[in-house]
């Protein structure tokens, strides 16, 4: 069994090392909620990754932490555990709050790899050396920039490149970059962007060849997404409106999409993303890594998960230094010239935190202890 001591909460405050928009807007900094596990002369560490505001999803770093700190904390301290995937048993009363979730349980999983002195991959059943990695690049300010951005990203390597879109900024930004890279391994991404009246427009990017559109429509569709699918070459694939298990299940019956992406913290934790993982390679459909603007823990814990055989596509899980002048763990995630990351072989992530630095960005600071530990 594994016996929790203490588990400690964190706010930090970064700055991005470049803006990042979406169709949601511009995000130039992140408050970041990191939770650290101490557990018998061990530490583990997790990332929640919801955002200052709830617009990718529901959640937000101030209802993650009031939730882990009243609810999810306290029940993981008393709690029997034998391992990261007890969290799902522990956490179920908790409705939702997925990334809140997700950011205790990784943490759990890393802590349980570093006890049976194997790497976190290994662990999750991950059977790759290497992984392969595509970028995501956000919408620019003009056309020449985004192609300068997309010529610099090809030449450090990524294998995939993938265009944040949204209505204006789509059908002629694809014909410029088609026009000029008519080869490379393409994709775009909507974050809901669209409704039904685009459906004829979002048809005609069959030309361009996307290896696929990422979620086009609403967040938590899939009846809509099907119909759309039926009028395209190009495959959908789903984001937001997987949550669970369940939801792929629903997703690929109903032939929503032809390609899942996973993102830990949308679908709650590693328990969940392999679940999520082990229902797509089933029935043949490809899943790959999203990313969620992570500090290098999450980015880590993001590795291990990829890892995974049928992540059989290039990720959004991209070097540290696209996201920040300093990243809080060391090594950073770096990607080679070939466009892959090296999937660690030491016991737990394989990516050391700098405390110091985590320290120095600290804003707000928690810690709970198990009820018998701060009754005696």
């Amino acid at each position: 069994m594994i016996k929790i001591d203490a588990i400690h909460l964190r706010e930090i405050n970064m700055p991005l090392a470049y803006p990042f928009e979406t169709s949601f807007g511009l995000t130039t900094g992140r408050r970041i909620l990191l939770v650290e596990l101490e557990s018998e002369g061990l530490t583990a560490w997790g990332e929640c990754v919801a955002g200052e505001h709830p617009y990718f999803s529901d959640e937000m770093i101030d209802t993650a932490w009031i939730i882990t700190e009243t609810e999810l904390a306290p029940r993981l301290l008393d709690a029997e555990i034998e391992g990261g995937g007890s969290c799902p048993r522990i956490f179920k009363q908790v409705r939702g709050h997925r990334m809140a979730k997700a950011a205790l349980e990784n943490a759990v999983w890393d802590l349980e790899a570093q006890r049976e002195a194997v790497p976190l991959a290994q662990l999750l059943g991950g059977t790759r050396e290497k992984i392969a990695c595509g970028v995501s690049i956000g919408i620019q300010p003009s056309l020449e920039q985004l192609l300068d951005t997309i010529a610099a990203e090809l030449a450090a390597g990524y294998q995939r490149i993938k265009l944040k879109c949204k209505p204006g900024w789509d059908t002629t930004i694809f014909e410029a970059v088609r026009k000029r890279w008519p080869e490379i391994l393409l994709s775009c991404d909507a974050n809901s962007a669209y409704r039904m009246r685009d459906f004829d427009a979002i048809a005609s990017w069959d030309q361009f060849k996307l290896l696929m559109i990422e979620q086009p429509l609403w967040y938590d569709d899939f009846y809509f997404h099907s119909m759309l699918q039926k009028r395209l070459d190009t495959a959908i694939c789903l984001d937001e409106s997987i949550r669970n298990r369940r939801d792929a299940l629903a997703a690929i019956e109903m032939e929503s999409c032809r390609i899942i992406n996973i993102k830990n913290g949308r679908v709650g934790g590693f328990s969940e993303a392999i679940a999520v993982h082990n229902a797509a390679a089933e029935r043949g459909i490809p899943v790959w890594c999203g990313g969620m603007l992570e500090t290098g823990i999450g980015r880590a814990h993001n590795v291990a998960l990829s890892s995974l055989p049928n992540f059989t596509l290039p990720g959004d899980v991209s070097a540290s230094s696209r996201y920040w002048a300093e990243d809080i763990i060391e090594p950073a995630v770096i990607v080679s010239t070939k466009g892959e990351i090296v999937v660690p072989t030491t016991p737990g992530s394989g990516y050391p935190v700098q405390r110091d630095r985590i320290e120095a960005l600290t804003v707000r600071r928690q810690t709970l202890r198990p009820k018998a530990l701060v009754t005696a």
